[in-house]
Formats: structure tokens, C-alpha cells, sequence
């Protein structure tokens, strides 16, 4: 490796646009985690992940889910089998609705139903009516 590409490497994550008055660093590893909310209050229930992942809940036919949301009561009823998907694109974390049955909603000013949406760290997510708090970690 020539000293460009170890340069190129080390500040491949870093922005040092002039507008920046700091330097800011993209996690380099997709590690999340989605914190249940219940009552307006977050629970002490989360599921830590690695993007890209499957939130869902397994069914024999469907196969494994990485987030696996079937045993919450009674949130779990709500959740399709293969609801949706969280993966990260160059530093930017996304939520994919996967055709879910119940859709899968943003917390802007109200709950959003999206298709695709970015998240930050401390969005609220909701796959059908069991809401989260994104977490990066």
C-alpha cells in the first residue's frame, strides 16, 4: 500500500468540507440497536444489531430473521414476517419497508408511512404499531 492509499484510507470517513468547523466520523462499523418503546416511555427491551438486518418475526416457511420480533405482546401480531429492513449506505442509515402489512412509519411532526426513509441516531421507528428508538451504537 503507497502513502496516497493509506492517506485515502484514513480520511475516507471523515468530512473536512470548509463548512465544517469540526471534523465529523462515520462509524466505520453498522452496529445499531432498536430500544422498545411502550406508553410513550422507552423499555429496557432492545435489540442490538448489524447492518444490513431483517426485522420480522420467524416462520419455518420464511426462514431466519435478524431482528426477531415475534415474541413482543402484543406488539408481535402486528409484525409481518419480513417487515422491513435497516441497512447502512455510505455512512447513512436507511429503513426499508419490505411490504409489510402494517406498514413501517417515521416520527417527524406525526408518524409517517414510508416506503424508504434515512434515520439518525434517536429516530422513532414503527413496524405496525410496536415503536422504537434507533440507536446507533
Amino acid at each position: 500500500m503507497n502513502e496516497d492509499t493509506v492517506l485515502e484510507t484514513l480520511t475516507e470517513d471523515v468530512d473536512l468540507s470548509e463548512d465544517s468547523n469540526e471534523a465529523a466520523v462515520t462509524p466505520l462499523s453498522g452496529t445499531a440497536r432498536l430500544i422498545l418503546k411502550r406508553g410513550g416511555v422507552e423499555t429496557d427491551i432492545s435489540f442490538p444489531f448489524t447492518a444490513p438486518a431483517v426485522v420480522g418475526r420467524f416462520d419455518p416457511t420464511v426462514g431466519p430473521i435478524d431482528i426477531d420480533l415475534g415474541a413482543l405482546q402484543p406488539e408481535g401480531g402486528y409484525i409481518s414476517r419480513k417487515h422491513a429492513k435497516l441497512v447502512i449506505s455510505d455512512g447513512v442509515w436507511m429503513v426499508e419497508d419490505l411490504g409489510s402489512a402494517n406498514g413501517t412509519f417515521i416520527l417527524a411532526d406525526d408518524f409517517e408511512k414510508v416506503e424508504t426513509a434515512e434515520i439518525v441516531d434517536g429516530s422513532e421507528i414503527a413496524f405496525g404499531n410496536a415503536r422504537f428508538v434507533f440507536r446507533i451504537a
